[in-house]
């Protein structure tokens, strides 16, 4: 287990450092649904960088112990990119329906100072929508048990543990997560349904499969965050189930961000030019 976990993070580092660093490199794939992947990519480091290291410190030195503001922290951390997460990926279907039905005002509709109030809006409300339940449960008590039977400090397995009146604390969650919940979904549903619309418009099977290509990868990351954030926040504390939490979180905080690279790589043909170049590249100054 303990070589599976760093194999994959270490994945997770390299291919989503490598999608940053092909952006970066490539002035044709400065647009704003690159922006877009390249704050993903972060994000992706950061959340599994929040988790793994400390889980295999913990399984490698056997020392199963994490201060309390530790776990604080990573809470709040957790939460953060997971909110910001949701809300970029709205912004990309925004950008992917402005792309597909008005591709003509693209440049205008997605202007640099659009695409950085999307970002801002993204990461400042990733940075606001946790500390609520920072605050809340930093001041519950644990008076029947320290243990959290999970691989990190996540909302249910600390409510489980707790002696307080955890309700407070379950509404925040249930509130704050059907409201940007259902407004993220309603919004990428409303976009891919416009989308969906422009496709099967064009006449071309080759115009469909090549417009639908550039929407393929989001959705596929779409279905894996959703899926996961259901499983994982949208149930009671009494439901909660040990076990299965477990194997959701890790899917979560691992796999999740080691696919989304070659999700995006593997469909995306400007990702793959680019590295093929570099490949060419390195080859010929080798010879």
């Amino acid at each position: 287990m303990i070589v599976i976990l760093f194999i994959s993070y270490l994945v997770v580092i390299c291919g989503n450092v490598t999608i940053i660093a092909v952006i970066c490199v490539a002035p044709n794939m400065h647009t704003p649904m690159y922006i877009f992947l390249m704050n993903l990519s972060v994000i992706d480091i950061a959340s599994t960088s929040n988790i793994l290291p400390k889980l295999l410190y913990m399984l490698i030195t056997k020392y199963n112990i994490i201060s309390f503001w530790e776990c604080i922290a990573q809470l709040y951390v957790f939460l953060l990119l997971g909110s910001t997460e949701v809300v970029l990926l709205t912004a990309m279907a925004y950008d992917r329906y402005v792309a597909i039905c008005h591709p003509l005002n693209y440049i205008t509709k997605m202007s640099i100072i659009h695409c950085a109030g999307l970002l801002v809006t993204a990461w400042t409300f990733g940075f606001l929508n946790p500390i609520g339940h920072a605050v809340l449960i930093s001041k519950m008590s644990f008076c029947a048990s320290h243990g959290i039977s999970h691989i990190f400090c996540d909302i249910a397995p600390l409510l489980k543990i707790s002696c307080s009146d955890v309700s407070a604390v379950e509404m925040l969650n249930y509130t704050e997560g059907t409201i940007l919940g259902f407004i993220t979904f309603l919004f990428t549903l409303v976009s891919y349904i416009f989308i969906i619309s422009a496709i099967l418009n064009i006449k071309s099977a080759k115009g469909q499969s090549k417009a639908f290509s550039t929407c393929s990868s989001h959705l596929t990351c779409i279905i894996l965050l959703y899926g996961t954030i259901i499983s994982l926040h949208i149930q009671p504390t009494s439901n909660y189930s040990s076990k299965q939490d477990k194997w959701f979180s890790l899917v979560y905080a691992d796999l999740v961000p080691m696919l989304n690279p070659f999700i995006y790589s593997l469909k995306n043909k400007d990702v793959k030019d680019v590295l093929l170049k570099f490949k060419k590249k390195c080859v010929w100054e080798n010879i």
